[in-house]
């Protein structure tokens, strides 16, 4: 197998990040796999019938990329802001209507990336094209039903494999509205570090973002994006083609996306199909391998197969051990399945350095305890000697109350003669600009920050509502207003 690589340019659509895009500031990095995030989901309610079904078809694929999804050279669009959608449009012949969605994959990647992403985001599917179409259908993920996307720190891609549960009653079926075209588009509903739309870019060591090829644009038309709007914006706004695109906004390759779909006019076999999950689907041989499953003939049913289960990786935490078992085994066993992962590889109990909200650091600590804390694990075997733990950021105030700005560290904050606030808060607190309580950490209002303080948010422990136990104002006494009350320690 040979070694894949990813090349990394930052494309931005606003003037931040833009008026950098140089082709020759690519920089390529090693992708040593991709993982697949497959959602199935039955259509919500209000779908689109279709008028005159003829009989279903092999299912074919719609796509403009010459990417084959598998390991290899991308572009990471890293400037793609949180809100902004990309999409395709396929031009089909006339025959293929009325036709079933059935499938859309997008590539997304992260480079370099310092932590663990989570991306909320969203799928679009229409009538036409997304700019003058109608809106069929729109899912969005909610880590309940339809999952985030998470990704892991470094370089990393990910396909989104969203599906349509082919056995649903209710299906998603496109009429040709006479442009014999359909279109999906993927959408960033809330990035992990959303940046500043066109002023600074979403920061590439924290998030993860939609990728183009490395074959060329082949079809200016047929690639689209629904962008931001502000004021500082260059590239334009709402829902453009590549083609439309400023010359120094447009993307040098086609979106890593492509949808299956099935056309009518024919009646093809079906039979049962064995995903690499351990799962059985009734559906055709072309879908079933589409999918990387085993087909077991014509007319099989899954009652009458048995399909192989997968081996994962068994982390037993009452051993300390890893096993590579079956699913089953592991569980009966009191163990962690996971899917697709290796003992050989796998890191079952991760512990390394863990980044806490004031600046400070602990070692040795799992990312289960660093999470509680509210802080961000650095990664297996990290040390905090080793690594470099941003400083606290705030609301920073002008003197008299009247501006607020967010994310700033206290001593620039201090620099422009701002009253800064507790750490990890931001201007959407309620207490933001308070020049009545300028020491909230003082919770007892004795004059000094320690320790009956402390005790004082200890004793308020996951009240919520407000009062002067909740330091930070964010509507509930955690760890966050404890450690706001230890970065204040001192008189006010």
């Amino acid at each position: 197998m040979r070694h894949p690589s990813i090349a990394v340019l930052g494309l931005s659509l606003c003037v931040g990040a833009a008026s950098g895009f140089d082709a020759a500031e690519t920089e390529e990095v090693r992708l040593e796999s991709l993982n697949l995030m497959r959602i199935v989901v039955s259509p919500s309610l209000g779908t689109s019938t279709v008028s005159n079904v003829r009989g279903e078809c092999p299912p074919e694929i719609a796509t403009l990329t010459d990417s084959d999804f598998g390991p290899g050279q991308y572009i990471v669009q890293a400037g793609f802001a949180e809100d902004e959608a990309a999409a395709a449009a396929w031009i089909l012949p006339i025959d293929r209507f009325p036709l079933r969605f059935d499938m859309a994959e997008i590539m997304f990647a992260t480079s370099g990336a310092t932590q663990s992403t989570t991306t909320e985001w969203g799928v679009e599917i229409w009538q036409g094209t997304p700019g003058s179409g109608t809106m069929l259908a729109a899912y969005q993920s909610d880590d309940l039903i339809i999952p985030h996307l998470t990704m892991p720190p470094g370089t990393s891609g990910t396909i989104i494999q969203f599906m349509i549960d082919p056995e649903d009653p209710e299906q998603i079926y496109i009429d040709d509205n006479g442009t014999h075209t359909y279109s999906v588009a993927f959408r960033i509903i809330r990035h992990n570090q959303p940046g500043n739309p066109c002023i600074t870019s979403p920061p590439t060591s924290a998030n993860a973002f939609p990728t183009t090829d490395v074959g060329g644009l082949d079809s200016p038309t047929g690639n689209w994006i629904d962008m931001v709007t502000g004021s500082f914006c260059v590239c334009g706004s709402g829902w453009k083609t590549f083609q439309q695109l400023p010359s120094l906004c447009t993307p040098s390759g086609d979106w890593v996306l492509r949808s299956t779909y099935t056309p009518f006019g024919c009646a093809p076999s079906s039979g049962a199909c064995c995903l690499d999950d351990g799962s059985c689907e009734i559906n055709s041989e072309d879908a079933c391998l589409l999918q990387g499953g085993v087909y077991s003939g014509d007319d099989s049913l899954c009652d009458e197969v048995t399909c192989p289960q997968p081996i994962g990786a068994c982390c037993l935490e009452a051993t300390g051990n890893c096993v590579n078992s079956e699913a089953d085994v592991c569980i009966g066993f009191g163990g962690v399945w996971h899917f697709g992962e290796d003992c050989g590889t796998f890191i079952c109990f991760p512990e390394g350095a863990c980044c806490l909200a004031d600046g400070s650091c602990l070692d040795a600590i799992s990312p289960e305890d660093c999470a509680t804390a509210g802080g961000t694990f650095r990664g297996d075997s990290t040390l905090c000697d080793t690594e470099d733990c941003p400083a606290p950021t705030s609301w920073c105030c002008l003197s008299d109350g009247s501006q607020c700005f967010d994310d700033l560290e206290e001593a620039d904050c201090a620099a422009f003669g701002g009253l800064w606030g507790p750490p990890g808060a931001d201007c959407d607190d309620p207490d933001a600009c308070d020049q009545g309580n300028p020491c909230p950490a003082d919770v007892d209002g004795s004059g000094d920050v320690g320790v009956d303080d402390a005790l004082a948010v200890l004793g308020d422990w996951g009240q919520s509502g407000g009062g002067p136990s909740d330091v930070n104002g964010d509507g509930i006494v955690d760890v966050n207003d404890l450690l706001a009350v230890i970065s204040a320690w001192g008189p006010c």
